[in-house]
């Protein structure tokens, strides 16, 4: 089977594109299995929130049957990319892209196909997966298209311009790969911080400790970032980035209960999807984000004492949730 776009994970993010593309009239395969794969088949994607939706499309359980796609979108959360993606090998593929968190998605779709092939992306975009198969659509802000090496090119905008076209605001922007880590060294802090204290995002934003270890945490990230010679974007952060930076360690803890005040202002009932996750018994994102960080930095000979200790603790807190299920 061929299509225009096939998309591993229908999961809440890639539920909402596919429903989109599709509903805007291109040919889009997703790939999944289990439950959610006859959920599909039987009932479509259904979408609700920013938009009102269901659209049937076709359901591939058996990766082997998809021969091409114009656009591969990887969708699915981190754990087991690699062991995924290899079941898509044989695919031909006229370009892919991930919208997962981390920066090691890149470095694993270029290796199957090609690093020509592969564009950077960044997802300001957000849904949640309920109970009932229906996909919550709760943010469109921008979906970030780049070239991994940092230009420009018509062909990313041709891509941006149809799944902006199909309702879900996207755009081409150079330095794809400054955006990705801008919002990375931001959001260890803030998943580790999720998992540990399992309260909304606005709580251990407002508090001076927990602050206090957010702004370590995002320096030790930023010094990564930077021995990879990556140069950060303040306002592709989550967080208030140059404001964390600069300064003394006083002024960055108030500019990110500043920024815990607002989410209480603003969205009181935000919650990482790592907490998410972990209260659904899902298994965490860990190895393929802060255990990728954590290596970036032993190869780059660089000491990250403090995300070194959470990296262990968010593990040793998904081991361990797993071993009592």
């Amino acid at each position: 089977m061929r299509a225009q776009f096939a998309i591993l994970g229908p999961g809440a993010l890639g539920s909402i594109l596919a429903a989109h593309l599709a509903r805007a009239g291109h040919t889009v395969i997703v790939l999944a299995r289990g439950e959610r794969a006859r959920r599909i088949e039987r009932e479509g994607l259904r979408i609700t929130g920013l938009s009102e939706l269901t659209v049937p499309v076709t359901v591939l359980t058996d990766p082997a049957q998809l021969e091409a796609a114009e656009c591969l979108i990887v969708a699915t959360k981190t754990p087991g990319t690699q062991a995924a993606l290899q079941l898509l090998q044989h695919v031909r593929v006229g370009h892919a892209f991930s919208v997962q968190n981390g920066v090691l998605k890149n470095e694993l779709l270029s290796a199957l196909f090609g690093a020509e092939r592969i564009f950077g992306a960044l997802a300001n975009t957000s849904g949640e997966l309920l109970q009932s198969g229906e996909v919550l659509f709760t943010r469109n802000v921008n979906l970030l298209l780049g070239e991994l090496d940092g230009r420009d090119s018509e062909r990313v905008r041709a891509l941006a311009a149809r799944i902006d076209a199909a309702g879900v605001r996207a755009s081409a922007v150079p330095r794809i790969l400054s955006w990705e880590w801008s919002k990375f060294v931001a959001w260890l802090p803030l998943m580790s911080l999720a998992v540990t204290t399992r309260a909304p995002t606005w709580q251990y934003l407002s508090d001076p400790g927990s602050a206090g270890v957010l702004v370590r945490m995002a320096r030790e990230a930023v010094r990564l970032a930077r021995a990879y010679h990556i140069e950060l974007l303040p306002e592709g952060a989550i967080l208030p980035l140059q404001a964390i930076l600069a300064g003394t360690e006083a002024e960055a803890v108030a500019s990110v209960r500043a920024a815990g005040a607002q989410f209480a202002a603003e969205a009181p009932g935000h919650r990482m999807s790592a907490l998410q996750d972990l209260e659904a018994g899902r298994a965490l994102e860990v190895e393929e984000t802060f255990g990728d960080a954590v290596s970036k930095a032993h190869r780059a000979g660089l000491e990250v004492p403090l995300l070194e200790a959470l990296y262990h603790l968010v593990a040793a807190i998904d081991r361990t949730r797993s071993a009592r299920r």
